[in-house]
């Protein structure tokens, strides 16, 4: 980056969801990234138990003085406890400038079901779902099925509020539904079912008001899977996705409608199924694994982006944002 002053920024990782180990991971790169963007890069761990910790040393904050002089912060977070708006509310009460979604957006795209929910009032096509709370599951659990069995199967269930993949299961089978329902429950209080989505899975960044050349998904299993996105060589990403021209400039168009529609700022990554012209929303991140590796910075590069100025970029919106709304 250019000017005299070496700007300063805090790198948020870990954190206390069950994506701890995938954060550390994001956290390294984007550490390597901004310095080599020019930036100087702070490493603040968040411990599983939710302590933070700079050097070692517990980290201590006051309302209004911003977190360890820095400029900017980027939570490199991901899933609850740092995805969900909660430590944006922290960052916003610190009144320091922080990289991506703010509070009403991060927490609404963590939440499936509310994402869904927005999205089908705003008119998007997307996958055909039932919210179930686990509540209503345990006082009522034939009409929970009835409702599940309109989608048809196989169907998805999956915790609401968590992202890897983790707690998924594939259900084909109706007399299988408790027992998935019951795993997801164990991990969070909403849980989602999905249809089966025909077509193929594509992805695309947003960067501000850029969208990227959208990728597709392409792995060896049944499905995309935590083992897929995790273990090497388990998916590829084919830029550009193999889709018809429309069907790309649809996917781009429908990325940054999510993005505006939740309130996003900064960065997302939107995921999809296309089926011939036929365009689905599925989810929304707000903090994608942000390796230079991962799925949103593949798509960023093949989109004329490096990953040092693609970290560079953010910042600066980051601390626009800031400004803005001081």
């Amino acid at each position: 980056m250019s000017g005299t002053q070496t700007l300063r920024v805090a790198v948020l990782a870990g954190g206390r969801s069950t994506e701890h180990d995938v954060s550390l991971s994001s956290g390294r790169a984007v550490c390597e990234g901004l310095e080599a963007a020019g930036y100087e890069a702070l490493w603040v761990q968040i411990e599983r138990d939710g302590a933070w910790r700079h050097e070692g040393r517990l980290l201590s904050v006051r309302p209004g003085e911003g977190l360890l002089g820095v400029d900017v912060v980027f939570g490199a977070l991901h899933g609850p406890f740092g995805e969900d708006g909660t430590v944006q509310g922290l960052l916003e009460t610190l009144d320091v400038a922080y990289v991506g979604a703010g509070v009403a957006a991060s927490a609404v795209c963590m939440d499936k079901v509310l994402f869904k929910q927005l999205m089908e009032a705003a008119g998007v096509d997307q996958v055909g779902y039932v919210g179930v709370r686990e509540r209503r599951w345990r006082i009522a659990p034939e009409q929970v099925l009835a409702e599940i069995a309109g989608l048809g199967l196989p169907v998805f269930v999956k915790p609401a509020h968590f992202g890897s993949s983790v707690g998924i299961a594939k259900v084909a089978d109706v007399e299988q539904l408790p027992e998935a329902l019951d795993e997801a429950f164990a991990h969070d209080a909403l849980v989602i079912v999905e249809a089966l989505a025909r077509g193929v899975e594509v992805e695309c960044g947003v960067l501000g008001p850029l969208a990227s050349e959208p990728g597709e998904i392409v792995f060896a299993g049944d499905w995309y899977d935590y083992a897929a996105k995790y273990t090497p060589g388990g998916v590829e990403l084919k830029i550009p996705a193999r889709i018809s021209a429309s069907a790309r400039e649809r996917v781009r168009e429908l990325a940054l409608e999510a993005f505006e529609y939740t309130g996003c700022e900064g960065l997302a990554r939107v995921d999809f199924f296309v089926d011939g012209e036929r365009v689905l929303v599925n989810e929304l991140n707000t903090m994608p694994g942000f390796t230079p590796t991962s799925v949103y910075a593949k798509l960023m590069g093949a989109s004329g982006i490096a990953y040092p100025e693609l970290l560079d970029r953010l910042c600066r919106l980051a601390l626009e944002r800031h400004g803005r709304h001081r």
